[in-house]
């Protein structure tokens, strides 16, 4: 299973940004999806998650109203569209695949993982 991400990129205070992550090689629909970010010097942290069938979605405090996760079963696709972005979002930021019958939000339970994508907010 392979998970690409990409969309992220420079902006400024304020401004949007619409990462996406294609899964290949396995069956799209069957995993619940994650998005994570790690900043320099921190740890890993999750940022939100979607269930298979998009029933269940899950926020960290940090982004909660200001981020929406959303997927594409037809197309292998999950999203993340970050609003009022904001300095401290600048990280790489990771989307993760996880099988079972319930979404968990901790990194631990996601089992494939992509490559990243930088994401920086800056002025």
């Amino acid at each position: 299973v392979q998970l690409q991400a990409s969309g992220g990129g420079l902006v400024q205070p304020g401004g949007s940004l619409r990462l996406s992550c294609v899964v290949s090689g396995g069956t799209f629909s069957r995993y619940h999806m994650g998005w994570f970010r790690q900043a320099p010097g921190k740890e890993r942290e999750f940022v939100t998650g979607i269930s298979w069938n998009a029933g269940n979605k899950f926020y960290a405090d940090s982004v909660k109203g200001r981020s929406t996760i959303s997927r594409n079963n037809a197309k292998n696709t999950v999203f993340l569209q970050m609003n009022s972005l904001k300095p401290e979002d600048t990280a790489i930021y990771y989307c993760a695949a996880q099988t079972g019958f319930v979404l968990v939000p901790r990194d631990t339970r996601f089992t494939y993982w992509g490559q990243g994508t930088q994401v920086t907010v800056s002025s």
